[in-house]
């Protein structure tokens, strides 16, 4: 085999490796700006731990009054 087309060779396959790597690179860049807005908008979109708590409680409170005038009724 002649040197050129090995060079060639080479240098093909650097070039299409190298591509592959910058496809690859920009998207990763992309995926972390994405994560970035999601974090700094998290807390816009879902409902705090303490926050969910107190609203079970709430819930919870409620349904056991329901239950307990359910058990009180005369004509069971």
């Amino acid at each position: 085999m002649d040197q050129t087309f090995i060079n060639w060779v080479i240098a093909g396959a650097g070039a299409t490796l190298g591509w592959i790597m910058r496809i690859i690179w920009t998207e990763i860049k992309l995926v972390q700006k994405n994560q970035r807005e999601i974090e700094s908008n998290i807390s816009d979109n879902y409902v705090r731990k303490d926050d969910y708590r107190v609203d079970i409680a709430e819930i919870k409170g409620m349904l056991g009054r329901i239950f307990d005038r359910l058990e009180n009724k005369a004509d069971k």
